[in-house]
């Protein structure tokens, strides 16, 4: 049975900001810095640079989880910039870091364009436990605060929780959280599509299954989905995200690679970045599968999503 849920509740005229976001990403992001800067600040305090100060640099590096790839540009771009600039003081080598760490990052900045679609459907992904249903929550506000109406659909049919908890967040958002009990993932998806027209809606987000990309069955169910979705609304999904778990590590990379491969992934949505020392994932994704990362999570409050920026993300990072 179809069901259109909303909210009789308004959703918050503004949103408490206790502290700018600056601040919080510097916050969200202590656990992480403090593995860069500690024996950072140390190597940078003076000393040779030879060949021991490269390997400890190295250590680092990949205790963040910046991956080898990445570490290896870092290294090569920094002894370049030693090189070139002749470089000997402490704060120069410390800059020429952050300098070649946001070079690096700078290609994943590109914030999401709504234009030229209505509705304009993002198909989300991800697997069990990455914060997906949290960040549809979360981006619903978002776009609201931007001027758009927005629409749930509950396509995580496999788990029960999932719907109840997005029904939660269209409460809190007072946004239609569309599920339909006893049916597939697609068909709750086309039906939620097909409302969003009638209604005038401008933006449908649309959760997916979580299961682990290495069962190939969930792969098959997603592309399906995302066929039903173009049959729906040509040329839809107009956005497909993959949600990361900041947390996994260098596991985050495999999964991009999985899905990105069975769908096409168009974004990523990095959360948790709070609770982790891995945040140097970021560089990882950089470099090995350079998808936009269109959105960050740092905390879990509606406005700790925010449009990734490379020159905030690398400044409190080593700031």
């Amino acid at each position: 049975m179809l069901s259109f849920f909303k909210s009789d509740k308004k959703a918050d005229e503004s949103l408490e900001q206790p502290q700018g976001w600056a601040a919080r990403l510097k916050q969200g992001l202590a656990k992480t810095r403090d593995i860069l800067n500690t024996p950072v600040s140390g190597l940078f305090a003076g000393g040779k640079i030879d060949e021991a100060f490269y390997e400890e640099l190295e250590t680092v590096l990949l205790s963040a989880d910046v991956g080898v790839s990445a570490t290896q540009y870092l290294l090569d771009d920094l002894r370049s910039r030693v090189k070139r600039d002749k470089l000997d003081d402490a704060a120069q080598l410390k800059q020429a870091l952050r300098d070649g760490l946001q070079t690096l990052l700078t290609p994943l900045e590109s914030p999401l364009s709504l234009s030229g679609h209505k509705p304009y459907v993002i198909m989300m992904t991800g697997v069990n436990g990455a914060g997906k249903t949290t960040t549809i929550g979360k981006l619903a506000k978002y776009f609201q605060a931007q001027g758009k109406s927005v629409l749930l659909a509950a396509g995580d049919t496999f788990r029960a929780a999932a719907r109840e908890q997005l029904q939660v967040w269209g409460e809190r958002n007072n946004v239609t959280v569309i599920t339909q009990e006893g049916q597939d993932s697609a068909a709750v998806i086309f039906d939620a599509i097909q409302a969003a027209r009638a209604r005038g809606i401008d933006i449908v987000l649309a959760d997916t299954a979580g299961r682990l990309p290495t069962q190939l069955h969930l792969m098959e169910e997603l592309r399906k989905i995302k066929r039903v979705i173009a049959k729906a609304e040509p040329g839809a999904p107009h956005e497909t995200i993959l949600v990361l778990d900041a947390n996994t590590g260098q596991n985050a990379i495999a999964q991009v690679k999985s899905f990105d491969d069975a769908l096409q992934v168009s974004g990523l949505v990095l959360t948790k970045l709070d609770g982790t020392a891995r945040g140097g994932v970021i560089a990882a994704i950089a470099k090995t599968r350079p998808i936009p990362v269109r959105f960050i999570g740092v905390g879990e409050q509606l406005d700790d999503l925010r449009p990734f920026v490379a020159k905030e993300f690398v400044e409190a990072l080593f700031e």
